[in-house]
């Protein structure tokens, strides 16, 4: 893949998305439920919830307002953009369900923040990977990035899934995605603090192969002292202390030199791929396993690419990463 599609990747795969709060939306019809045999048995708390569908109050527009790198805010349609961001978001060589799978995901997220209306004003969404969403044009995608034939196989994509989203109780979800799970997913709880009952932790199988599956790093004591902001006394091979797991394998705490850090802090002080890592000190010297990449909650990328390879539709591998969503088809303005 080339160096610029790279970056671009690479910002928004370390997961820099933080769910929102729900809102009530319209204009939306329920066109099929995801197979249930795809469904992984959901949680106790969610089959207590009760599926309340909602009555439309206006047709969603077939627009988006889209704040571009100048500033500027444009109009576009919302087909078009989606075949922006699946550009920008994923590898066109995966198998043309993941595509579809990350079109669904891609319009659902992009829908969801401009009908909430938070981030930026006039309910736009930005074209950065590290607020909403990576979002490259057919021109610039070809300007040594790609070529027509990879633009016509995402355009296809995106028309075989015009219109779908994934909707919960009758609500947009939070469709969030990243790059590689490690293996497992994430619940939604354990990296924002806030549950939904559609982004709870499931098995992501096929991954072991991509270079995103596993990571390891090495850190000397001054670097390890110095990434948590504290100078750290005695032995470095005693520093690290007790540590807590969560339902995904993400380190939940930590303790190191008496002090307790969060999974999510230490991901970010040193730097690393993912919060699904293990550490152990030799030598006096600090090594890291981390496997996966990005926050690891909702759909893995390398996943879905993996399923899609296996023959895996793009409806299974939603009704997988969403437990219990719907796929639901947008009604056009009268």
């Amino acid at each position: 893949m080339k160096e610029k599609y790279q970056q671009i990747m690479g910002a928004f795969l370390l997961g820099i998305v933080v769910p929102g709060v729900a809102f009530g939306f319209g204009g939306w019809r329920v066109a099929e439920k995801l197979p249930r045999s795809a469904l992984p048995a959901l949680s106790s708390a969610s089959e207590q919830e009760t599926a309340v569908p909602t009555e439309p109050e206006k047709d969603q527009p077939l627009t988006l307002n889209v704040l571009m790198p100048d500033g500027q805010l444009k109009e576009m349609d919302t087909e078009e953009y989606v075949i922006g961001v699946v550009l920008a978001e994923m590898p066109t060589s995966f198998a043309p369900d993941a595509l579809k799978a990350q079109a669904v995901v891609a319009r659902t997220y992009a829908l969801k923040r401009g009908q909430e209306g938070i981030r930026h004003s006039e309910g736009a969404v930005c074209t950065d990977p590290g607020c909403c969403q990576a979002y490259l044009s057919t021109e610039e995608y070809l300007d040594g990035l790609g070529y027509m034939e990879d633009v016509e196989k995402v355009k296809a994509a995106v028309a075989d899934t015009a219109g779908e989203v994934l909707t919960y109780s009758g609500k947009l979800i939070e469709a969030t995605y990243f790059s590689c799970s490690g293996g497992k997913t994430e619940d939604a709880a354990a990296v924002w603090g806030q549950d939904y009952p559609y982004l709870q932790t499931v098995e992501s199988p096929g991954e072991e192969n991509v270079s995103e599956y596993r990571e390891e790093r090495q850190f000397s004591a001054a670097e390890f002292s110095k990434a948590l902001g504290r100078k750290l006394e005695g032995d470095p091979d005693e520093w690290l202390g007790w540590t807590t797991y969560t339902k995904g394998g993400g380190v939940d705490t930590m303790v190191i030199c008496g002090k307790t850090y969060e999974g999510t802090q230490l991901r970010q002080l040193l730097g690393l791929n993912s919060t699904a890592f293990f550490m152990h000190a030799e030598g006096g010297r600090i090594y890291v396993a981390t496997y996966g990449k990005g926050h690891r909650v909702g759909m893995s990328q390398c996943g879905a690419g993996a399923m899609a390879a296996s023959g895996k539709n793009y409806r299974e591998i939603l009704a997988h990463y969403y437990l219990g969503a719907e796929l639901t088809t947008m009604t056009q303005p009268q």
